[in-house]
């Protein structure tokens, strides 16, 4: 537990670490190929050592040095590995698309939480291409066994850049065209990335399309996470003024500057360029009044990392918010939904459930009090901004688990985790 303490303003400039999503396809893209590639500013957190861990069984070499990695990839992967995911969903769903055509048997496991998470939902798509995947009832562990992957049109229910992503790198080894199309389209650094290394791949709206293609191995260097920024922009339209530096802005990840927008939080965009094949800037943040805002499944893919923290404002804004179309929320490290409308609750907010999302009457401030993390790092992170810029502040039930996608956050939040 820590305790956190209100500030009557919040300042500064901030270099934030690598984003976790662009850092976990540059290991793995790069480590199952061959060939050597270096990639800068990643974001060495536990998910993402995740990925190295089953990377390097898989036969890759990979040497880290600080932020950056040096890796040698392997085409052929080893056979018979049992992988070990650790509480990475990213991981564990990528990686078994890119096994299903490599003719091996692979088994993938994880930590408790993880295997408490759906897999079928990736699983029963990658069967469709011919894939051999079997789960242990719906969940992890799964066994990838030796399969022909084949061309085929897969229409997603639900907009899901995991899941879309399992279905490319499977694809890379398909006899014939794979298809996917989703309702909206979600994050598309797999796209992007893939197209690097060379990939037959093809975008339109929300369908992508790949053939059968051999990759070649790229340097990257990756961009500030806007996931990790996100805490520190809030901070700043909440108590004073903040900048984030070298952020990733990809369009598909920009859902939180247009909640901004509807809110009516002041943000501006800097020193825009391009780094590592996506658009980044320097945000700058300014304190603002917010207004109650809605959001649907229209806006949800390109901020449900976010969504916590968006509902976070929305508890200080003046009026009522609503957002829904957020269903996704329930299978993520904790059900977000009932996590996030205990911690605005908890903090004395006005935040009712729904099946999908949330209604939040905005009171323009909170109280504060204890938020149970329940070992998500997202709702950690998110509490520690409500108690910040609360009346009282209050305490955090196990923030160490923000080691999984921010390992030093509270330090440069300016907060001891020994207090």
């Amino acid at each position: 537990m820590v305790r956190i303490s209100p500030r009557e303003r919040f300042d500064g400039e901030f270099t934030l670490p690598g984003d976790k999503s662009v850092t976990h396809r540059a290991i793995m893209f790069n480590g199952g190929v061959d060939g050597e590639a270096v990639v800068s500013n990643a974001l060495m957190g536990e998910d993402c050592v995740s990925t190295c861990r089953c990377l390097r069984a898989l036969g890759a070499k990979i040497d880290v040095d600080g932020t950056t990695l040096r890796v040698k990839g392997v085409s052929a992967f080893r056979r018979g590995m049992e992988l070990d995911c650790g509480n990475s969903g990213t991981t564990m769903r990528l990686l078994t698309g890119f096994v299903a055509g490599k003719k091996i048997d692979v088994k993938l496991y994880g930590d408790a939480s993880l295997s408490a998470r759906p897999m079928g939902r990736v699983a029963e798509p990658l069967s469709v291409l011919g894939a051999d995947v079997k789960t242990t009832d719906g969940h992890a562990p799964l066994y990838v066994s030796p399969a022909t992957i084949r061309g085929g049109e897969i229409a997603l229910t639900v907009s899901s850049a995991q899941v879309k992503s399992a279905l490319l790198l499977a694809g890379l080894s398909a006899d014939g065209e794979v298809v996917i199309t989703e309702p909206v389209k979600s994050r598309d650094h797999t796209e992007r990335l893939l197209k690097a290394m060379g990939a037959n791949l093809q975008t339109d709206g929300n369908t992508a399309r790949i053939f059968k293609s051999t990759l070649h191995s790229v340097d990257v260097c990756v961009p500030s996470d806007i996931s990790s920024a996100a805490y520190f922009m809030a901070l700043g339209a909440l108590k004073g003024k903040t900048l984030c530096k070298n952020v990733g802005i990809n369009p598909t990840r920009t859902g939180i500057l247009k909640a901004f927008e509807r809110l009516g939080v002041k943000y501006f965009l800097h020193n825009t360029h391009i780094s590592g094949g996506e658009a980044t800037a320097d945000i700058l943040v300014e304190k603002s009044d917010m207004r109650g805002i809605t959001l649907t499944e229209v806006d949800v893919p390109s901020m449900i990392d976010e969504l916590p923290l968006v509902a976070l404002l929305c508890a200080f804004a003046d009026g009522e918010s609503r957002i829904v179309g957020a269903k996704e929320l329930r299978v993520k490290e904790s059900d977000r939904i009932r996590t996030t409308t205990e911690l605005i609750r908890n903090l004395g907010g006005d935040c009712e459930e729904l099946p999908d999302g949330f209604i939040i009457r905005g009171k323009k401030t909170l109280l504060g009090g204890t938020v149970n993390s329940y070992l998500d790092h997202r709702i950690a992170m998110t509490g520690a901004v409500g108690l910040i810029a609360s009346k009282n502040g209050g305490e955090i039930v196990h923030p160490e688990c923000c080691e999984i996608s921010f390992p030093n956050f509270f330090e440069m939040l300016g907060v001891d985790l020994r207090s």
